[in-house]
Parts: structure tokens; sequence; C-alpha cells
């Protein structure tokens, strides 16, 4: 199961307690302070991993704890540090602390956030050694660490987004490059959510089809164009058995255009799908007619090897640039 929110709890570790100890050697028999101070509790933080099921598998157990530092030690040592805690989240995930109200956006692989601190460690008796008390009894306890509570949604960050009218061939196109599970069937609107796939480690979505008017709400509306703004490259899959393949790529490329300017700015690949169903002459025929609009033009067919795997490394060096 896909898990894209969730609300967690998290508590950084507690500072060990300084102690009184006291240092006897047959140099020094009348002794002296030597209580050490206990060691820091352990931080919590956020790290962005590329991994889009992670938050599935914290749904059994959502509470955090970071180590809590030792108490101080004899002869003046002080106490082990509590080690930090670290908590994976997937990339595009927004953490937000409920409490203090600090929101932190992680976009980047290994972007890493500290959430929460650990409470400093106490003082030994050793620290308040002085010239007027040669003999502290004094120590003090070690300071609790923060906790609090977070909500983290996730908000698609996919390397490449396939868009297209419906049925231009985009679920089917995922399936085989990924094997994901997105639904298909040769009627509008088969996929009713963004599906994910796993492409050498890219992160590719096949967004809902898109129609006329979907800027204005039509159809699925705004619900998928929220992830192409996400994605870093558009792959714009216009079908082959398109009469016109340059009017179904304006349509697209319009409605777009019309919910956000930006997407536009986005790197584009457009790729003819279904290249099986017309003849080689037609199929130059109509990549002649998308490269008036676009230089990046490529096709393929699923059920031809040569053609699918021909696709498959020029998409992997596209995303790797």
């Amino acid at each position: 199961m896909f898990v894209d929110e969730m609300t967690i709890s998290a508590k950084a570790g507690n500072g060990g307690d300084g102690v009184v100890r006291w240092l006897r050697e047959w140099s020094r028999p009348w002794g002296g302070p030597a209580g050490g101070d206990g060691g820091r509790g352990g931080d919590v933080y956020v790290r962005a991993v590329r991994d889009l099921g992670l938050l599935a598998r914290y749904r059994g157990d959502t509470d955090f704890h970071a180590q809590n530092g030792d108490a101080g030690k004899s002869k003046s040592k002080h106490g082990k540090g509590g080690d930090d805690l670290i908590i994976d989240v997937p990339i595009g995930s927004i953490v937000t602390d409920r409490d203090r109200g600090y929101r932190y956006e992680l976009r980047e692989e290994g972007q890493t956030e500290r959430i929460l601190k650990g409470g400093s460690g106490g003082l030994g008796n050793e620290y308040f050694k002085s010239s007027t008390n040669r003999t502290p009894e004094e120590s003090t306890k070690g300071k609790m660490g923060e906790e609090g509570t977070f909500d983290i949604e996730l908000e698609l960050v996919a390397d490449a987004g396939l868009v297209g009218l419906p049925n231009a061939g985009k679920s089917s196109l995922l399936n085989t490059l990924t094997e994901a599970s997105s639904k298909v069937g040769a009627y509008p609107f088969t996929t009713l959510e963004p599906h994910l796939g796993t492409f050498y480690g890219f992160v590719l979505a096949d967004i809902p089809g898109l129609i006329e008017g979907a800027s204005e709400g039509k159809g699925l509306g705004h619900k998928f164009l929220r992830h192409v703004r996400r994605t870093r490259v558009i792959i714009h899959c216009v079908s082959a058995e398109n009469e016109d393949v340059a009017a179904a790529y304006r349509a697209v490329r319009s409605e777009l255009e019309k919910f956000d300017q930006n997407i536009l700015q986005k790197r584009e690949i457009v790729l003819l799908t279904k290249n099986d169903t017309v003849s080689k002459e037609e199929l130059e025929s109509k990549r002649a007619s998308l490269k008036g609009l676009n230089e990046a033009v490529f096709d393929v067919s699923i059920i031809d090897d040569a053609s699918l795997k021909n696709w498959s490394d020029t998409l992997s060096q596209i995303l790797g640039e």
C-alpha cells in the first residue's frame, strides 16, 4: 500500500546526569572532586532518500527516540553522548513540526535536517571546585531532550512524468519499463491516480490522461496537474494512432500552460507511442510533424523488443544527465 502522509512522534535523547565522585591517591590523600559531566543526548534528524514506499514501513511504529546520554564517570570522565537518530523519508517529503510550527522541505536526495535537539549533559562536582569550595558536593541533572509531533506529507517528486491524452499508452509503457502495476484499458481515464515505478533508480510517474478544459477542473482537473509541476522531465506521450499528432500535442501543452506557465520551462521529450500501429512512411511523417514543434522526438512500441531497448537506453541517458 502506498502511503503519502502520516503523523509521527519523536523525542531527542536526554542528557546524562553529572555525578559526585572523589579522587583519592597516595600522592593526594586529601582527595579531590573528580565527578565527570554527563553525555549529551542524541539529536533527531530527517533525511531524504530515494524510496517512495518508505512511509508504509513506519505504519506499525510511529514513535521514534534518540539515545540518551550516559551519566558522568569517576576520574573526571565524561559520560558517552547518545547516538543521533536519523529518520529516513522519501524525497519530496514535507515535515511539519506541530508544536513549533517549523516546516522542512526535503527536495534532494541526502538532504538532512535536524528537527529535535538532544539535552545537554549535567555537570559533575569537579565543575564546581573553586578556591573557596575545594570539596563541592554539587552536581546537576542532564537536560531533557526536545520532543514533538510531526506531520509528514509526501509531494511527489518524480524524475520524469508521463503526460498525454487518454489512451496515449503511458500506463503500458510504465508497466513495461518498471514492472509497476498501473491499470491498463482501452477507454479514457483508466488511470485515476498517479502511478509510480522505478527505472534504474529513477522515479517515473504515470500522470492521468488530460482532456481539454483540465486546467479549469474538467476530467481529473487539478488533481494530476499538481504532480506534473513537480516532475524534473516531462515525457509527452502522443499515440501514433492519432490522425493529427501535432493537434494532440498542442492540446496537452495548452492545458499545461493554462495551469502553470512554469511547467513549459521544464525539459520536455516527445514520445510517439504505439509506433507499430502505422506504416514506416506514416511514422516518419508524424515524427516530422512533431519535430516542427519540439526537436526531441522519439518513438517506441512496447511489443517490439528492439524498439523498447532503444528507448530504454535513451531514457536512461537522458535521466542521468
